[in-house]
């Protein structure tokens, strides 16, 4: 098969992720004989910097050319500090998001054996945990005008809008999982406050007819907060809004003991783009001991949810499961034990699916 993937590396350490993931890419490839195109693009501050658009027009024409884009970070200290900037690293994904129609963020969140005691909950708790939310991309708070503040400055507004359509697409998105899973279905609101999530409810209810075998709850927002902590095991297939599906899913990111271990997946009506949900980290950039796990584990995302290469797609998990068993980890996982480098990672899991049997 051909595949076509667009390489966008973004900031601080997004080049030396993306750089290990590509590398695990290219070894599968070479395992189950793919031709591999791929073509770098810049995006996020490095864009501002070279060419003043955080999501260059070259950049987009090459995501639209492409059957799956893999992503790194963006964000920079240089414009964190700059409140008053006009344009902003974080504006080239909101306008990557809004341009490819990446409308489902999806996120998985398991366990790993090896890695249990690390989770701040107990281990009783989260062993066997095993559940995707679903975060709506496209609406809500990060999209709604108007926005922005008044002419002195002293108050700030922004505006929370939904379509039917977009909450149709993503509840319809999330029943298709939740038939794949264990047929439970939890969308998350704040129907006794909000009117967005009013129809947010409203449409899941009419939706849910038509699923008859899918156990579908809804719950407020801040019980599934408590619940994730809870009974994280009680969930299989999760949906919400943006705002507070970017929350919940950060939330949830402690049940496997680390955000450098969590992928995702944003599903979209032209592309596909798969990311780490972790940020630019930028004061381990150019360092090499940044974790490359989340985005060689969204690679693996990427040969199935862009390709339907499931094969493909277990074997780069059995590697990175591999390499937690054997502890060839990087500083944030090592504990005790030898401190490995983010190339030294990568090239552990791409030795490794070369070496193995399929």
């Amino acid at each position: 098969m051909k595949l076509k993937i667009a390489v966008l590396p973004g900031d601080g350490i997004g080049p030396e992720i993306v750089t290990q993931a590509m590398e695990v890419v290219q070894s599968v490839c070479e395992k189950f004989d793919h031709e591999l195109i791929c073509k770098e693009a810049l995006v996020g501050a490095v864009a501002i910097d070279a060419v003043g658009n955080p999501y260059p027009e070259e950049t987009h024409i090459l995501c639209m050319e492409s059957n799956a884009v893999l992503f790194g970070a963006i964000g920079s200290p240089k414009y964190d500090h700059d409140p008053s900037a006009s344009i902003r690293p974080e504006q080239g994904l909101l306008a990557m998001r809004k341009r490819l129609g990446l409308y489902a963020n999806i996120r998985p969140v398991t366990t790993f054996p090896s890695l249990i005691h690390r989770s701040p909950l107990r281990t009783d708790l989260v062993d066997g945990a095993d559940f995707i939310c679903l975060r709506e991309l496209t609406g809500g708070l990060y999209f709604g005008r108007p926005q922005g503040r008044s002419e002195d400055g002293s108050t700030a507004y922004d505006t929370c809008v939904y379509t039917v359509e977009e909450i149709e697409r993503i509840i319809c998105l999330a029943y298709q999982y939740a038939l794949k899973r264990r047929k439970k279905l939890t969308v998350v609101d704040k129907a006794n406050i909000l009117s967005t999530s009013r129809l947010w409810r409203q449409v899941a209810q009419q939706i849910a007819k038509e699923y008859p075998e899918v156990e579908t709850e809804y719950l407020f927002v801040d019980n599934a907060a408590m619940q994730i902590i809870q009974c994280p095991k009680r969930f299989d297939v999760i949906v919400t809004e943006n705002m507070f599906g970017d929350i919940l899913t950060d939330e949830a990111s402690v049940i496997a003991g680390s955000l450098g271990l969590l992928p995702s997946a944003s599903i979209g009506v032209h592309t596909s783009v798969f990311e780490p949900i972790h940020g630019s980290y930028p004061q381990a950039a150019g360092k090499d001991i940044a974790n490359p796990l989340a985005t060689i584990l969204s690679s693996a995302l990427m040969f199935e949810y862009a390709f339907g290469l499931n094969a493909e797609g277990q074997l780069i998990r059995d590697a990175v499961q591999a390499s937690l068993s054997v502890r060839i980890v990087t500083e944030d996982l090592a504990e005790t034990g030898k401190a490995y480098k983010t190339s030294e990672v990568g090239r552990w899991i791409s030795d490794y699916i070369r070496a193995a049997k399929i």
